[in-house]
């Protein structure tokens, strides 16, 4: 019994990976299946924008967000987030779920970004690390090599000004600025 009721407590233990960049250079990395340590870990380590490979919002209609089909019109494709509802029943959903619980528990410290031109730190975001690597390749990254291309463009990356897709209703992926995205690579 006690050992159920533990698993209960936790939404879904699926690690998590945080990832801590200074000045665009990787720093240090965390793994953790609890929102709250990658939170406290945040916190800890000073961070001042947290981005999160997870829908910040759920869909409000059943379909696509507007955030997805901007991002498909540059040619980016990503899964459609579903109802909450939809997410809690069906398994593949699990990490949109622990993404859902880790914006719910760091938006008190780190507010999610309102869409606007100037930045106000802390903050956190949605992001999605092919649309980061397309902006960044300022092409259409081949689903085939991604894993390769990600790597060399994130070694090569700095921060700097960035681009939005979606809106303040359905939230916001927030990528690095480069030129227009529509070829493949």
């Amino acid at each position: 019994m006690g050992k159920s009721r533990i698993q209960e407590t936790r939404l879904y233990p699926i690690s998590a990976l945080a990832v801590a960049l200074s000045n665009g250079h990787y720093l240090k990395k965390y793994a953790h299946s609890e929102a709250s340590t990658i939170v406290a870990w945040c916190l800890e380590i000073g961070a001042e924008v947290v981005g999160i490979d997870a829908p910040c919002r759920w869909s409000s209609t059943g379909r696509a967000r507007r955030v997805e089909r901007s991002l498909a019109t540059d040619g980016i494709f990503a899964f459609a987030t579903p109802s909450r509802e939809v997410a809690q029943s069906r398994p593949f959903y699990r990490w949109m779920l622990n993404g859902a619980e880790l914006f719910r528990l760091i938006e008190p410290q780190y507010p999610l970004f309102n869409g606007g031109a100037q930045v106000s730190t802390p903050v956190c975001f949605e992001t999605f690390p092919q649309a980061v690597a397309c902006a960044l390749a300022g092409d259409i990254v081949s689903a085939k090599q991604k894993g390769r291309i990600r790597r060399e463009l994130l070694l090569k990356a700095g921060l700097g000004k960035f681009k939005t897709y979606g809106d303040a209703t359905d939230g916001f992926i927030v990528v690095p600025a480069k030129a227009n995205v529509n070829n493949q690579v």
